[in-house]
């Protein structure tokens, strides 16, 4: 049996299946990517419900795997050399998992990077911008008198959605008729701007057709509707 008694976060959340990857993680955007990728791999996992609302990500044994505080992480009990790995950061996960598995990233150079820059665009962009706008239009920062921080975030969400509007014309997927980790990383935050955030009226969010027909065909998918519930909240 693998003995994971080295990382601290297993004393916090032990595994009860240690052969298999364990995912720490919450619900959110960036939680679900994780999730979603494991389901989509078929890969064998056990997941641990890192509670943000409570601050678990700021305990000891958290930060111990992930010191900048964020879920999701994972360890890999099979990972490179067969040792445990350790991995933060959603971006650096879901480029793991397709590569350990050769799935959800093309083998083609070329496409594989084109793939990775598109995952990236969620990353550095996507991600901060959808996360500003909706603290400021949903969440505490719609407290705040001046609304200029929102309208900036505002204006900037519905730019990279057409940006995204551009690219998916004519495409099914972000790469074409091949879906990669560039989608997983990318649908969740989009779904998140009307499911969570409730803005579709403020975003203009029905202008964006071939957006929203993307997201769905994406949440169909049965890896995405278990996925999008793992850890489960309650």
């Amino acid at each position: 049996m693998t003995d994971l008694s080295h990382f601290p976060i297993a004393k916090r959340w032990p595994a009860q299946h240690p052969d298999r990857i364990q995912l720490y993680s919450f619900p959110t955007p960036n939680g679900v990517k994780a999730s979603i990728a494991l389901e989509e791999l078929g890969l064998p996992y056990e997941a641990h419900k890192v509670d943000i609302t409570k601050n678990e990500t700021w305990g000891p044994e958290f930060l111990a795997l992930n010191p900048n505080g964020k879920i999701p992480a994972i360890i890999d009990p099979n990972g490179p050399g067969g040792k445990p790995l350790g991995l933060f950061e959603s971006g650096a996960i879901l480029t793991y998992l397709a590569e350990k598995t050769g799935k959800l990233l093309p083998a083609d150079p070329a496409l594989r990077y084109e793939t990775l820059q598109w995952t990236f665009f969620q990353i550095g962009h996507i991600g901060p911008m959808f996360g500003q706008f909706g603290y400021f239009f949903a969440h505490a920062g719609k407290a705040i008198e001046d609304k200029r921080p929102m309208e900036r975030y505002r204006d900037e969400t519905k730019r990279l959605l057409g940006v995204l509007e551009q690219r998916l014309e004519g495409r099914q997927w972000i790469m074409g008729d091949e879906y990669t980790i560039a989608d997983i990383a990318i649908f969740p935050w989009v779904r998140g701007l009307t499911v969570f955030y409730k803005a579709g009226d403020e975003l203009g969010f029905g202008a964006f057709r071939d957006v929203q027909d993307w997201v769905s065909r994406a949440e169909e998918r049965p890896a995405s509707q278990k996925g999008l519930n793992i850890p489960a909240r309650d």
